[in-house]
């Protein structure tokens, strides 16, 4: 990464990551984790806006493991603008959750000098749910998979950052059995857990290591149902009608990649949703669909091969892990987003080829 002028500039990010943790690293942050835990007055955990599964099924685990500390946990989320609907509604219904979920503005009333924030499934101020928030905590500890950005929370007094994790769900997990007992956690916080899991991994499909599948059995032995996960992750038939008809414009833009747009509203949902499918049809290892809704283009991208969509989005503002990675762009078009991203796909596929010839040589 170099800075000029204008911001940052990007390279490398081409070869595919391999899995390098060890146990001896989670045991070393769980045990600090624990320790920070014990020393707060109150905990209060966030993600990055628009929350997803993997974002509150994170949040969940990281509540569970405050109760087995003895300490109560607040999760800081936008009831209305986020994608994980189902997951709250199901564990606001249990008793240790009924007030668990509150807004930003009540966070920053609640908070003082010794509580302690922690930050999953991102490590970026400016997506974050409240940076308002963030600024006004001093302990910040952050639990993240996905690849450093140019601007990141670089006060945070726990850091614990595997690019080559999963999915925050899975750090989470790894944190857990070293902090919990079976005791300690509910049926419906595995079940948060491992649906976090299979959202970015798509079902165990991609971005999948070892450690993944032994936390999946970690969270199958706490009691997380499939069936339970597979329900939740169910989407009504508007969605995914919504998702073919994005699907239906799709074209070859390059050899194996698949770009497919639509100039109707479409909710970010679906965008996902038809980047996934996309990577069902042969030939393609690499998808990215955009759509509208309301004011703001989405875009989403979707990695099988070696093709870094991280890196490609990043040029337009946006950012994910090597696999999946998304972008919301607020006033403008989709045919304008649709022309950048074919800018910076032909950017990133230049640049790759020519690292082939310097590496050939």
């Amino acid at each position: 990464m170099i800075r000029n002028r204008y911001g940052f500039e990007f390279f490398g990010g081409h070869s595919p990551q391999h899995e390098k943790r060890t146990k001896v690293k989670s045991r070393i942050m769980a045990n600090a984790f624990g320790e920070l835990l014990t020393d707060a007055s109150k905990v209060y955990i966030m993600g990055h806006k628009y929350a997803d599964f993997d974002t509150i099924g994170a949040a969940i685990g990281v509540c569970c493991i405050a109760r087995a500390k003895g300490k109560s946990a607040r999760i800081v989320v936008d009831m209305h603008n986020n994608d994980a609907h189902g997951m709250i509604d199901l564990v606001s219904q249990l008793p240790e959750y009924r007030e668990v979920f509150i807004s930003e503005q009540e966070a920053i009333l609640e908070a003082d000098n010794m509580s302690l924030l922690v930050v999953v499934d991102t490590s970026r101020p400016d997506i974050i749910e409240s940076r308002t928030m963030l600024l006004s905590c001093s302990r910040i500890a952050v639990i993240d998979h996905h690849r450093r950005a140019a601007e990141y929370i670089d006060n945070a007094v726990l850091n614990f950052h595997e690019p080559a994790a999963s999915s925050a769900a899975e750090l989470v997990t790894e944190m857990m059995q070293y902090l919990t007992d079976k005791k300690d956690v509910l049926r419906e916080e595995a079940g948060a857990l491992l649906t976090g899991i299979m959202l970015d991994t798509k079902g165990f499909g991609i971005n999948t290591g070892s450690r993944t599948f032994e936390a999946a059995a970690f969270l199958r032995r706490m009691g997380a149902d499939a069936m339970a996960v597979k329900r939740l992750m169910q989407t009504d038939i508007e969605t995914a009608t919504a998702r073919y008809d994005i699907m239906s414009s799709a074209v070859m833009y390059k050899e194996g990649v698949a770009l497919a747009s639509s100039e109707e509203e479409q909710s970010k949902v679906s965008v996902a949703q038809a980047a996934d499918e996309l990577l069902n049809i042969t030939g393609v290892h690499t998808s990215f669909t955009a759509a509208h809704e309301g004011e703001d283009v989405f875009v989403s991208g979707r990695s099988i091969g070696g093709v870094n969509v991280q890196v490609i989005l990043e040029k337009l503002g946006g950012g994910g892990s090597q696999s999946t990675a998304g972008l919301r762009v607020h006033g403008t078009t989709v045919a304008q987003v649709v022309s950048d991203l074919k800018k910076a796909i032909d950017e990133y596929l230049e640049e790759d080829k020519h690292r082939q010839t310097l590496e050939r040589r």
